[in-house]
């Protein structure tokens, strides 16, 4: 018994050392490499963050001119009731996001996540992360999305449902279909483990373009009894 008290009391001290550290050393900016007292991102580069400008889709979050909704979403009302993002995906976004999804960087997770937390409404009483088909994931190696959404919710206090919903299709990656295919090839890619009846369901992803695969999984969610489904997604995708 005294060795198992000696290792866990020395794993813990690794820990307490590393943190410290990691505390000790100089921040330096993700962006630009200057050095950053205030975090990830240093304040001048952040102040240059591509973020929306409240003029927006109050559904799809898309610029508008004038109005209140879009309309495509008058056209055709989406599942989902409102999808609030941090930022247009532009650069230097885009690369963040990239070099996090594909490069590795997990770090980046804290980043988009407490950027995301700091502009969503508290108005969700559970969140689940956009699922990642098991193909994806075995060669990604997490859910980008999860990763993104356990900071958001460890930040809004709000349950994080991680296993409730299932991608059960292996789906062509939707960046490579032209935008008019997209809501065809998420069709039925979903399905949903938990009774969601009465709830109001946030769903965090790392990027939106058409809204198609958000307006899949929410159909399935509303068919687990939601009653409200939101998006809160990092950056959204505007049109060129």
């Amino acid at each position: 018994m005294g060795s198992t008290v000696l290792a866990i009391s020395s794993s813990g001290l690794k820990e307490h050392l590393s943190f410290l550290a990691r505390s000790l050393l100089p921040r330096t900016c993700v962006l630009c490499g200057a050095p950053s007292a205030a975090g990830q991102i240093c304040a001048p580069c952040d102040a240059e963050l591509p973020r929306l400008n409240a003029r927006c889709c109050r559904i799809c979050a898309l610029p508008l001119a004038s109005g209140e909704v879009c309309g495509a979403c008058l056209d055709a009302p989406p599942r989902y009731t409102r999808v609030i993002t941090a930022y247009a995906y532009r650069f230097p976004v885009d690369a963040l996001i990239h070099a996090y999804k594909y490069g590795g960087r997990l770090a980046h997770a804290r980043i988009l996540g407490t950027a995301l937390a700091a502009v969503v409404e508290g108005d969700a009483d559970v969140i689940v992360p956009m699922p990642l088909a098991c193909g994806r994931l075995a060669e990604r190696g997490f859910n980008q999305a999860l990763e993104i959404a356990r900071f958001v919710a460890s930040i809004r206090d709000i349950p994080l449902l991680p296993r409730a919903c299932r991608k059960v299709v292996e789906t062509v990656p939707q960046a490579a279909l032209p935008w008019k295919e997209r809501a065809k090839n998420v069709r039925r890619a979903f399905a949903c483990d938990a009774d969601l009846r009465g709830q109001r369901v946030a769903v965090v992803d790392d990027v939106m373009t058409t809204g198609a695969t958000l307006n899949e999984l929410a159909r399935v969610l509303r068919k687990a009894g939601a009653v409200e489904v939101l998006g809160w997604v990092v950056a959204r995708t505007l049109p060129r």
